[in-house]
């Protein structure tokens, strides 16, 4: 075999490998996705089925009836850092710091 023939082997072996992990991370997240819904909390309001919702990188609790909105431990903290940092990046922007 030629070295021509073993570079195409290497590029079809490496195109194999790489859609075999888009494969396993897509199951990987439709396994979470599955697992989630399992467990969705319901909202204290309605009853209706809490669905997860993302903020700012921080998971957070919405009802779809009533659009309240539910926190878990240590994620309104996380969310008051973010905005923060945001803000402290955007005073020192106007001060040319």
């Amino acid at each position: 075999m030629n070295d021509k023939d073993r570079m195409g082997d290497k590029l079809r072996d490496k195109g194999k490998a790489s859609e075999d992990l888009f494969i396993a991370e897509q199951e990987r997240r439709a396994l979470e996705r599955a697992r989630a819904d399992a467990v969705r909390p319901e909202c204290p309001r309605d009853g209706t089925k809490l669905t997860l919702t993302d903020a700012d990188g921080v998971s957070i609790d919405v009802c779809p009836t009533c659009s309240g909105v539910w926190l878990d431990k240590g994620e309104l903290e996380l969310l008051l850092q973010k905005e923060e940092a945001a803000i402290t990046t955007w005073v020192r922007s106007l001060l040319g710091s």
